[in-house]
């Protein structure tokens, strides 16, 4: 007999009093190396394969799970884990580093703590996600529970429905906060759907309970099944505000708070309909669901303590804020067409030509005897203000990856714009065109540099009669060029580090500007309205408000690439940086002020291949480091990576030339422009690409019968705006006879809107009073649930009477769980 058979008659014998120990005993026979998928694949189809042949140990292992788990406390399984927490990142750290020295207290109620000790290892994550999904189907199928341990059901289908409830009410408070209504005021119009999803969350839970008699412990099959529709219909138009608010983020700015409260009321909208399918009928979408909470639950349980975990998800909200507010004016990085190319070229020129002065000023400037911290001072402010004159005259330096390049990529790979294979085949035809203009960005800024330098220096011996720089320094110039004999591709890769990071502090800066309302705090400072024209000062207030973000961005970025060499000799680090733009300067400076019998072919050469790679270096460690947050902003998993690497080189090998030179017929992307701007197309839903109506919340009226988007099969009426079918259809025009017209408004942020025009919800749907409407598919069934929920609300409304099946009933108090070992 196989161990693991020897085991299931166990755990069968003892699934009345189940003890932990036996089922870890279980795990830990299934359990193999991460490096073994075929081997973990192999010992689930074992466990498969018995229990279809002796189908009361699958009986007996579900039983022996239900019971065991029914010990411990489950309402927050289901409403907290896996679920992004609201308390802030540094509490949070200070808990898990104490949690070093002074180990906390395990809550022993909690089913996390009976999953941590089951699955101990960790590995077990990454070899339970070995596992195919047909043997995760194949067994969950299996684990099915014989009549006389319905009453297991019935408690876990009870905790189900609470936690449906307190999702609910959690859903209702982050929809209506004052942070989300403040940052998208025309939210009030649409907030009857957080209050109606809770509503429905209630009559649906209400409903099951007395359908399914859970009340007294059993769970009979209904000759109706309760239709879950209506609460979905809700969810869904929750989740359509929630993606319109995100498209607003652009005008309105977020904050981190703001961000954290978007991801868990995604999060918290994700479970709710996950618990709601583990309720239905539906036994594909059911498993799915039991699949997707087992495997959330492990992972939790696995990296519950860990510190790399709190800073993994942290750093993911840092990334999905910084790809979510793009730059909206700033600088763009992106051309897909020629007239873009030429445009970046004109402008990557103009920088060029100030930045020839640039490294002129600061190769001057190390003749001034200053201190340490004065020359970087000095460096900072040659760099930094340089930066933001060449922005200013709308000229552009090379390489830099700002905020809008990240979100671009995002935008290719976002929920809304295909399958996965076809989100990296587009993202990897945007990643040739990002190379491409950063291509001609480098070559714009490079064929001003050098030519404008060396008549720099030309007219400095011309009028002074002695060269700038002696012979010394221009060999030290070369020097630091050589990619072989110094440290210059490093220092490159400092330099890169630091215009990926001036991308996200525009990206910052941005949303700083728009979220705090900037441009119009300007215009009205009372001492800039007393020294400037109104005309001049909204001028100004626009003006900065638009490009805050690019210009800090750029001064910031001048002062790391200034003080980095001042910063390491004072701590004695060999950490200096190189530019491209400002190694070509340096390199005609060099060549042309370097003594005659120093110069060489194999100097020179080695010069270009200096500052060439000095580019390429600068340029992959900015785009990846972009690339890498924009991925993990969509939670991109490590291994498409590889996907995306073949996809690039394919088109390197295929087609060289769209590196260089621009396509003849340009790719089209769903958000960016051939200019790289961001297109925000906020006029319509996420999913249905229908204008949103302000009463966007669908009444359960007694003739209606409600459908979510994925039921519909064909039945939309042209002129239907909201998810309403009628089950008793009038001929003629549908418009209610009472109904207020609609009147169309212009918002303040320039989009049209319709007026909300809806009666409140409260009439329809009551708590305590007499529930007017529920949804049927004909007039006599209309009239027979009519009659049952009247009876439900009166029971409800009696004040020495027991609530039958009332969302508000107290649960019995679970035993207390068994203690595991340590």
């Amino acid at each position: 007999m196989s161990e693991l058979k020897r085991i299931l008659q166990q755990i069968t014998a003892l699934s009345d009093v189940p003890d932990p120990v036996v089922l870890k005993r279980l795990i830990n026979e299934l359990r193999v190396s991460d490096r073994e998928p075929a081997l973990a694949n192999q010992n689930i189809q074992s466990l498969i394969n018995i229990l279809r042949q002796h189908p009361e140990y699958a009986d007996g292992l579900a039983s022996f799970v239900l019971k065991l788990i029914i010990e411990y406390r489950q309402i927050a399984l289901y409403t907290d884990t896996g679920i992004m927490s609201d308390q802030g990142f540094f509490n949070s750290l200070r808990r898990l580093i104490g949690h070093r020295f002074l180990p906390l207290l395990p809550q022993e109620d909690s089913v996390v703590e009976l999953v941590g000790y089951l699955f101990n290892k960790r590995s077990d994550e990454r070899w339970l996600a070995n596992i195919e999904r047909d043997k995760w189907d194949a067994l969950v199928e299996l684990l099915k529970v014989n009549e006389q341990h319905l009453d297991l059901v019935a408690t876990a289908k009870n905790n189900i429905l609470n936690a449906i409830i307190i999702l609910s009410y959690r859903i209702s408070g982050i929809g209506l906060h004052p942070d989300l209504m403040a940052s998208y005021p025309q939210i009030l119009n649409y907030s009857a759907s957080f209050v109606a999803q809770n509503q429905e969350a209630v009559l649906f839970v209400n409903q099951y309970r007395q359908a399914h008699e859970l009340d007294t412990l059993t769970d009979i099959t209904p000759e109706k099944a309760v239709d879950p529709a209506p609460l979905l219909v809700m969810l869904e138009q929750c989740e359509g505000i929630v993606a319109t608010v995100r498209k607003r983020i652009y005008k309105t700015g977020i904050s981190i708070r703001l961000t954290n409260m978007m991801l868990r009321l995604d999060q918290s909208l994700q479970r709710m309909r996950i618990l709601t399918e583990l309720l239905t009928d539906d036994h594909q979408k059911r498993d799915h669901a039991v699949i997707e909470l087992v495997q959330t639950l492990i992972t939790t349980a696995n990296r519950r303590y860990s510190i790399g975990y709190l800073i993994d998800n942290n750093t993911k909200l840092l990334s999905r804020k910084v790809t979510e507010n793009a730059s909206r004016v700033g600088e763009h990085y992106i051309s897909t067409d020629k007239a873009g190319y030429q445009k970046m070229f004109k402008k990557a020129s103009i920088g060029g030509f100030v930045i020839a002065f640039m490294a002129t000023i600061k190769i001057l400037a190390y003749q001034l005897a200053l201190a340490p911290m004065g020359r970087a001072f000095v460096n900072s402010m040659i760099y930094g203000l340089g930066f933001v004159f060449i922005h200013v005259i709308r000229g552009t330096v090379a390489t830099k990856q700002p905020a809008m390049t990240a979100a671009a990529i995002a935008s290719t790979i976002s929920d809304g714009s295909g399958k996965k294979s076809r989100q990296l085949t587009k993202l990897s035809e945007l990643v040739v065109d990002i190379l491409r203009t950063q291509f001609i960005a480098i070559m714009g800024n490079v064929m001003l540099a050098i030519p404008v330098a060396l008549i720099i220096s030309f007219a400095w011996l011309q009028y002074t009669g002695a060269p700038m720089i002696d012979t010394t320094k221009a060999e030290h110039l070369l020097h630091d060029l050589d990619p072989f004999r110094s440290l210059a591709l490093p220092h490159a890769a400092i330099a890169g580090v630091y215009l990926f990071l001036s991308g996200l502090i525009a990206g910052y800066y941005d949303n700083l500007a728009v979220y705090n309302h900037v441009g119009a705090r300007i215009q009205r400072h009372r001492l800039l309205q007393y020294v400037l024209p109104k005309s001049w000062l909204q001028r100004l207030g626009g003006f900065v408000e638009a490009n805050l973000g690019a210009i800090m961005g750029n001064f910031l970025f001048g002062v790391f690439l200034g003080s980095t060499a001042t910063i390491g000799f004072i701590f004695g680090l060999p950490i200096d940086i190189r530019h491209i733009a400002f190694a070509s300067a340096n390199l005609a400076h060099g060549l042309f002020n370097i003594s005659a019998d120093q110069i060489s072919w194999s100097v020179i050469l080695l010069s270009i291949l200096g500052v060439a790679l000095i580019g390429i270096v600068n340029l992959m460690v900015s785009f990846s480091l972009a690339l890498f947050v924009a991925l993990r902003s969509k939670e991109v998993r490590f291994f498409e990576w590889g996907r995306l690497t073949k996809l690039v080189f394919g088109h390197i090998i295929s087609h060289p030339s769209d590196f260089f030179w621009p396509r003849d017929k340009p790719m089209k992307y769903a958000r960016i422009d051939s200019q790289g701007h961001m297109i925000f197309d906020d006029t319509s839903a996420q999913k249905s690409g229908k204008p949103l109506p302000s009463n966007y919340v669908v009444r359960r009226l007694s003739d209606v019968r409600i459908l979510p988007e994925s039921k519909q099969a064909g039945a939309q009426n042209a002129q239907t705006s909201t998810d309403i079918y009628y089950a008793n259809q009038p001929k003629g025009d549908h418009v209610q006879p009472h109904a207020p017209p609609k009147k169309v408004i212009d918002l303040d942020d320039g989009l049209v809107d319709e007026e909300l025009n809806s009666v409140p919800y409260a009439n329809d749907i009551q708590y305590g009073g007499k529930t007017n409407n529920l949804s049927a598919d004909s007039s006599a069934q209309n009239q027979r649930h009519r009659t049952d929920q009247t009876g439900a609300d009166q029971s409800m409304s009696a004040p020495d009477s027991k609530p039958a099946g009332d969302a508000k009933t107290p649960l019995p108090k679970p035993k207390k769980p068994p203690k595991l070992p340590s």
